[in-house]
């Protein structure tokens, strides 16, 4: 039998077809009369010489031949989509997609998005808060900021930035608490972000660290790093915040760390691509740009004492 292939158009057909199991909603699919696809079906049949759908009354099956060539051609669409995705990144010069925590999303790169745009008014930055790890030619990402311990294989990585964490809060709590163990008289704001990490670099570990001997450590949880930040901008209570989400407001003075013992976490900020992207020009400018920017941020370490484990 020869190896010619079929009509690309009767493949598609076949595709859909066989995934919906449904002759009338992979014609609505693409945007074809039920007719039409039966007739790409039938052509392509043929080109087999064999039946690749048993039809029954109000429904269809696929025979033994539908079934072996079912995931070749759903494999093969999915990697034409997926190679069609990434030419249209490569052709596309204006637009650019990151994806970061929501923490670091919130706190630190929303509020100087306003800066890359002044300074790149040809480029549309489009960012996607999530915590889920995304396939980046999948998820049509060309930028993302991960952060955690890095296992980065088959992408371009490069660190960004270290973290830290240490007590911070609002300058009126700080005038009472001279000493690390004045923070047992004031509401600990628990940041549940890091317990991924061994050893936590939470408040127990922080006041152990620290000299003082505290259990059971109560206060208000949060999963989200940057709604405990929120909690302590209200001066409600003391958070051992993460560097990266607190640099504007320790800069500003709206919080304050008056304890330079800090520890260091094991995870830390990367930027990724695909291999070899990180030549394209969008995304060079985006790289330089926020290696820039992250400059201060990385000097505040330099104010404190940082313990690692």
């Amino acid at each position: 039998m020869p190896d010619r292939l079929p009509p690309l158009t009767a493949l598609r057909a076949f595709e859909a077809a066989a995934r919906h199991m449904s002759f009338r909603d992979a014609a609505d699919e693409l945007a074809v009369t039920p007719a039409a696809l039966s007739y790409q079906i039938k052509s392509l049949e043929e080109h087999l010489g064999a039946p690749l759908f048993r039809r029954l009354n109000r429904a269809v099956e696929l025979t033994e031949a539908g079934r072996a060539l079912l995931p070749g051609a759903s494999e093969g669409f999915d990697q034409l989509r997926l190679a069609w995705r990434a030419t249209r990144r490569i052709v596309d010069d204006t637009t650019l997609t990151i994806t970061a925590g929501p923490g670091f999303t919130a706190k630190w790169l929303a509020p100087r998005m306003f800066s890359f745009a002044q300074a790149n008014p040809d480029i549309d930055l489009r960012v996607s808060a999530s915590l889920r790890i995304m396939d980046l030619p999948r998820d049509e990402i060309d930028v993302a900021i991960r952060f955690g311990r890095g296992q980065d294989e088959g992408l371009f990585s490069t660190p960004l930035l270290d973290e830290w964490v240490s007590p911070i809060m609002v300058p009126e709590i700080a005038e009472r608490v001279r000493r690390p163990e004045d923070l047992l008289n004031e509401t600990l704001i628990h940041d549940d972000s890091l317990n991924f990490l061994n050893p936590w670099p939470g408040w127990a570990l922080w006041l152990e660290t620290a000299g003082v001997t505290a259990s059971n450590l109560h206060g208000p949880s949060f999963s989200q790093a940057d709604h405990a930040v929120d909690m302590a901008l209200e001066g409600s209570g003391v958070v051992l915040g993460r560097a990266s989400l607190c640099d504007r407001y320790l800069m500003s003075g709206r919080l304050v760390a008056p304890f330079r013992l800090s520890l260091a976490t094991e995870a830390h900020y990367r930027f990724i691509c695909q291999e070899g992207a990180e030549e394209r020009p969008i995304i060079a400018r985006f790289r330089a740009w926020l290696e820039e920017e992250i400059k201060p941020t990385a000097a505040l370490a330099d104010t404190r004492e940082i313990v690692r484990f």
